[in-house]
C-alpha cells in the first residue's frame, strides 16, 4: 500500500466527496473525530462565503468542531453544510445542548463556480448528506472531485483564458512524529507557480500551449477587464496531530496564508475570498506538554509548505473540461 501523502494522514480525519462532473459542481466534507476537533479560521480574501466562522474566535464558547464543509457553488453551496449537520445529528454527534438534543457544528466556506457547467446545479444538503457519509481516512483524491470539480485559475484577463484547477492535498510529517496536513479546493483570480522555479504552472494562456501572460503584470499594466466582485476564492483546511488551542491554531491558520502566497500570485485579492481553517486533532502520537513558541513556529511553517504543495498537487491534478485546458495538457 502507498504511503498517505495527503491530510488523512492525520489519525481522526477523514474526507468525503459528492461530485457532479456533469454540471462540473461539487462539494468536499472534512470530519473528526467523535469528539470534534479544536479549529480557528483566518480569511484574508475580500470576497468570502462563510458560515459559522465567528464561533471559532477564540473568545466564543465552543471549543470544537466535527466537521468542516468546503464548496462550490458560491453561497448557495452552504447549504451544504445543512446536510453535514443531519448526517451527524443521525450518529448523534455534536454540541450537547441538553434532552438528549446535540447541534453538530459545520462551519463551511465556498468558491464561485457558477460560471463553468450548469449555474442552476448547485451543491445541496443531500449533496452535503452524501459526501459526509462517504468520508474515509484513505489518501485524498485530487484534481476535478469535489470542492474542486469547478475550479478554474488565471481569470484576471477573462474566462477564455483562464484554465482548470482542482482540489489538492499534501502532508508534512517530520521526525518528532508532528503531522500537519493540508487540503485546499484552487479557485484564484491569479496564477498557479511552481515555487521552487517561480515558473507559472496554470494561469492566463498565452498564444501557444505552454504560454502564459502573468497576471501580476496584467494588474501592474493596468490591463483591466470587467471582473465581477467575488467570482473566485480558493479556500483550504490545514491540520495537525499537535494539540493546540483556538488562539494558536488562528496563529497557524494565518501562517498557512503565507503558504498560499507562495504559490499563488497575487493571492488574497478584492476579488478572492480566501479562507484557511486550521484544526488540531491530537493521538496518542502526539507531543504533550506545554506549546512553546517554537512548536508553533514548526507547525506554522509545515501548515504554509503543505498549503503550497497541496495548492500545485491541485492543478498538476486537475483535468481539462471544455474551454478550460488543464496544466496537464496545456503545459505538454
Amino acid at each position: 500500500m502507498n504511503e498517505n501523502k495527503t491530510i488523512t494522514a492525520i489519525q481522526g480525519i477523514r474526507v468525503g466527496h459528492y461530485t457532479d462532473a456533469e454540471n462540473v459542481k461539487g462539494c468536499t466534507v472534512i470530519r473528526f473525530p467523535t469528539e470534534g476537533a479544536t479549529a480557528a479560521v483566518d480569511v484574508r480574501g475580500s470576497a468570502p462565503g462563510t458560515r459559522e466562522t465567528d464561533l471559532l474566535d477564540p473568545i466564543n464558547l465552543v471549543d470544537k468542531v466535527h466537521a468542516l464543509v468546503l464548496s462550490g457553488g458560491s453561497a448557495y453551496g452552504l447549504d451544504a453544510a445543512s446536510g453535514v449537520m443531519r448526517c451527524l445529528e443521525k450518529e448523534h454527534i455534536g454540541f450537547p445542548v441538553g434532552h438528549g438534543v446535540v447541534v453538530p457544528i459545520v462551519p463551511a466556506a465556498v468558491l464561485f463556480d457558477l460560471d463553468i457547467g450548469n449555474p442552476q446545479v448547485r451543491p445541496s444538503a443531500e449533496w452535503g448528506f452524501q459526501a459526509c457519509q462517504n468520508a474515509k481516512d484513505s489518501p485524498v483524491k485530487m484534481g476535478n472531485i469535489g470542492a474542486g470539480t469547478g475550479a478554474t485559475v488565471g481569470k484576471y484577463l477573462g474566462r477564455d483564458k483562464a484554465m482548470k484547477s482542482g482540489l489538492g492535498s499534501a502532508v508534512i510529517q517530520l521526525p518528532s512524529g508532528v503531522i500537519v496536513g493540508a487540503i485546499v479546493a484552487v479557485n484564484a483570480l491569479g496564477d498557479i507557480l511552481d515555487p521552487d522555479t517561480g515558473k507559472i504552472l496554470a494561469g492566463i494562456r498565452g498564444e501557444k500551449p505552454g504560454n502564459y501572460y502573468s497576471s501580476v503584470k496584467a494588474i501592474l499594466d493596468q490591463n483591466v477587464e470587467n471582473i465581477f466582485p467575488g467570482t473566485n476564492t480558493t479556500i483550504g483546511v490545514v491540520a495537525t496531530n499537535v494539540p493546540l488551542s483556538k488562539g494558536q491554531l488562528k496563529k497557524i491558520a494565518q501562517m498557512a496564508h503565507d503558504g498560499m502566497a507562495r504559490a499563488i500570485t497575487p493571492a488574497h485579492t478584492m476579488y478572492d475570498g480566501d479562507t484557511i481553517f486550521a484544526v488540531s486533532v491530537p493521538n496518542q502520537h502526539a507531543q504533550s506538554g506545554n506549546v512553546t513558541a517554537d512548536t508553533i513556529n514548526l507547525v506554522g511553517t509545515a501548515a504554509a509548505e503543505a498549503t503550497t504543495k497541496a495548492i500545485v498537487n491541485a492543478v498538476q491534478q486537475a483535468k481539462s473540461v471544455a474551454g478550460y485546458p488543464s496544466a496537464s495538457d496545456w503545459n505538454e
